[in-house]
Parts: structure tokens; C-alpha cells; sequence
């Protein structure tokens, strides 16, 4: 398994660094790598290249299954999505890293639907062509002059407060980057969704249902956010290396209640 490359854009793009005194363990996989925290029993990041043009189209399967890497005990598994209605959400998505030879797509494919690189989201969120989901899309498309590259890095916001179901602590929010390169130039946008109002019902270390049945209320969409680099950075403890130099919606140029700004269309990326 090659995992993440960091000069795949042809400028330097280096994985995300823990604090110091946090220790995350290093998966590689086909075209991408994982940073996971065995204490969360979830990633605390994701990096994945992605070459447009050479993406192949597969077949999706459905091939969960345990990393054979980690300790069953340390992952989030099966039993935390049976009966109720979160989803497990890629952080690398499935297509991403399904590219080159029709071996090595194959291989990406299926190293996607390891438990190490899902996280609880609620169903309303995953299964629905909404913004987020369709962001690499989009920067491709916007990402002119990058020989249609692009290092992606995802994973979950870690709180405090996230609510705590079967033994997991499910995230209220997701981050993303996106990174490219022009004529050698560094470029690069962050994401944030915000799935707090979907996830309230999972309250408790219970192994049975949610407190509230899926549908009962209307608890509303989720949120998606274009926010500087730099915030990206702040709410993950993670350095971020090159990417908040890179950003094309920088934090200095913004006013401070214009930092976060809400996506209901593709129209309102700023690159």
C-alpha cells in the first residue's frame, strides 16, 4: 500500500501533525493515508491524492470490514451503526483514490470501506447529493491549470461535548481541505459541516435505540461552511503545514463575523 504522497502536486503537501504529547497511528492505504486515534476509536484525519484524470468507475460494493491493523477494541465498528440511523460515512470517499491500473482502483475501492476510515453522520447528511459531498467535484472543476490534482485531507472535529452512543463519541462536525497546484503555485480551501442538529438524539452510553426514533422531528439540514485554513487548524489541534499560507479565502482579509461562510450552492465557493 503506497498511502499518501506528499509531493503528488508536484509542491510540497505534507500529512497533518499531531500536537505534541498526541499520538495518532499512522495507516496507509491505496493512494491515501490515515491518522487515527485509537482513543476516539475514530481517524482524526484522512489525506487522499486524487488524479481526475485517471479516475476509474467502479462499482461501489459494500465491503465493511475491520482493519486488520488495530485491535477490534480501538475501532468503531459495526455495532455502533445497527439499528438506527447513522450512516458509515467515508472520510476518504470512495471514488477518490480509485484510480490508475484496474489492480490498483480495485485495491483503493475496497481499502475505502475499512472501519478506520468511517465515522458516524447521519444518514440525512450521507445519503443526500448535497454540497459537501460533491466538494472535491467542484474544486476539481474550479481548480484550473492543476492537471486535474488534488490532496484532500478530511476527518472529524473532536469536542468535548460530542455525544457519547455505545461507546463511541459520535463528531458534531467534519472538516475538509482541499489543496492544488497552479504553475507551481500552492492553492488550497476549508470546509466545516456541522451535523449537531442531526446527532442530539444520540445522548447516553446506551446499546439501544436513540432517545428520539429517526424522523420524529424536523431537526433541520446540516450546514456546510467555506472557514480559513487557519480555523481548520484551531479546532483540530493539527498542523496544517503550507495549507493556511495557500488559502484562497485567507483569515486576515476577512471581517470577523464574515469568517464562516454558509455554502447552499456551488456558486458560493470562493477560490
Amino acid at each position: 500500500m503506497s498511502g499518501y504522497d506528499a509531493e503528488f502536486l508536484g509542491t510540497t503537501v505534507p500529512l497533518p501533525v499531531p500536537a505534541e504529547g498526541r499520538e495518532l497511528v499512522d495507516l496507509d492505504s491505496t493512494h491515501f493515508s490515515i491518522g487515527f486515534d485509537p482513543h476516539r476509536k475514530l481517524a482524526a484525519f484522512t489525506a487522499v491524492n486524487i488524479d481526475g484524470a485517471r479516475l476509474i468507475d467502479l462499482g461501489r460494493g459494500d465491503d465493511w470490514h475491520l482493519d486488520a491493523r488495530l485491535p477490534e477494541s480501538q475501532q468503531t465498528g459495526p455495532a455502533v451503526y445497527a439499528r438506527n440511523d447513522l450512516d458509515r460515512g467515508h472520510l476518504v470517499r470512495r471514488r477518490d483514490p480509485v484510480w490508475g491500473d484496474a489492480e490498483t482502483a480495485a485495491q483503493a475501492n475496497l481499502d475505502t470501506f475499512a472501519y478506520t476510515n468511517a465515522a458516524p453522520q447521519a444518514s440525512t447528511f450521507n445519503q443526500k447529493p448535497e454540497l459537501w459531498l460533491g466538494l472535491e467535484d467542484y474544486v476539481l472543476e474550479a481548480a484550473e491549470g492543476s492537471d486535474a490534482r488534488l490532496a484532500v485531507l478530511t476527518g472529524p472535529v473532536f469536542a468535548s461535548d460530542d455525544p457519547l452512543y455505545r461507546g463511541t463519541r459520535i463528531p458534531q462536525r467534519f472538516w475538509k481541505v482541499a489543496a492544488w497546484a497552479v504553475d507551481g503555485e500552492l492553492r488550497a480551501t476549508g470546509y466545516v459541516l456541522d451535523q449537531t442538529a442531526l446527532v442530539e438524539k444520540y445522548c447516553g452510553d446506551r446499546r439501544d435505540e436513540p432517545t428520539v426514533a429517526p424522523g420524529d422531528p424536523e431537526l433541520g439540514a446540516f450546514r456546510t461552511f467555506q472557514v480559513p485554513i487557519d480555523d481548520v487548524a484551531h479546532l483540530t489541534a493539527l498542523g496544517l503545514g503550507p495549507l493556511p499560507a495557500a488559502d484562497r479565502m485567507p483569515r486576515a482579509t476577512l471581517a470577523p463575523d464574515d469568517r464562516w461562510i454558509e455554502l447552499d450552492s456551488p456558486a458560493a465557493l470562493r477560490f
